[in-house]
């Protein structure tokens, strides 16, 4: 599964990147609507004209982006919130985890269409967010492992031959819980990819760049579903499907591995 899920995913990264050379044309270069898969455009051509095949790979850079960059903000925040709760427990620990509390109620999906309503459609807005809300379990999962690890015989021993706390966090703490932080960034991503392309669909994302949501909303209100066009409306969804299912086994996979490092 790993080397599957690892396979699958490079696909789409490489694509995501070299897109502009790998694409047969330009996303926004318009030809015959309508247009019935052929040797020229390998997966026809929407309403307007454009290449299915090259929105879909340039769609690639979108979903991804906003994967990973929600993912590297919420585990940024959730680990140093965690730890820091775990660590210096008190009331330091007890403010934190009334303010983790506090964000965990409150309703994400919502939260953000509200704002992109009121501003500018930007994936970037989405991008913080998502990765603004989206720490809370990743906090909690490292402050669980950090209260265990605090107490070992190493740590105490650092802690009575005076060694400073960011000694301490740096050296003894982050090495021995790195392996619960890795798997929720890479799931993260998975989640990120999905909640772009539900906004986008719902007409939230930036209609001037092309990502799979995007493509999934114009096939539905254009006439792709109706005119039986699967190749507009098909080919995004099983980009998604298999990008995430991609991420999905890597985490599950890479949270085997490192679990079973760490109980050596």
């Amino acid at each position: 599964m790993a080397k599957l899920g690892l396979t699958l995913f490079l696909v789409f990264t490489s694509t995501a990147i070299l897109a502009d050379v790998v694409s047969p044309y330009d996303p926004w270069e318009r030809f015959e609507p309508f247009e019935t898969p052929s040797t020229t455009h390998w997966l026809g051509t929407n309403d307007i004209g454009n290449d299915v095949l090259s929105e879909l790979i340039h769609g690639a850079r979108v979903s991804i982006l906003v994967g990973l960059g929600t993912a590297l903000i919420s585990t940024l925040i959730g680990f140093l919130v965690g730890v820091t709760s775990g660590y210096f427990r008190g009331r330091t620990d007890e403010v934190l985890m009334a303010g983790t509390d506090v964000v965990l109620m409150v309703p994400r999906i919502p939260l953000v269409i509200i704002i992109a309503a009121f501003t500018r459609p930007s994936y970037g807005i989405i991008i913080l967010v998502l990765g603004l809300v989206w720490w809370t379990t990743t906090a909690r999962v490292v402050r669980s492992k950090t209260l265990q690890v605090r107490e070992m015989p190493f740590v105490t021993g650092d802690r009575a031959m005076g060694f400073s706390h960011a000694y301490i966090l740096l050296t003894d703490i982050t090495p021995n819980i790195i392996h619960v932080v890795s798997p929720k960034f890479v799931l993260t991503v998975a989640s990120a990819m999905i909640s772009e392309a539900s906004l986008s669909f719902l007409g939230l994302g930036d209609p001037s760049v092309k990502s799979w949501g995007t493509m999934i909303r114009y096939a539905l209100e254009r006439g792709g579903l109706v005119n039986e066009m699967w190749w507009w409306c098909l080919s995004p969804g099983i980009c998604i499907t298999l990008c995430v299912l991609s991420i999905v086994l890597i985490g599950y996979t890479f949270e085997e591995g490192l679990t079973e490092v760490a109980a050596e």
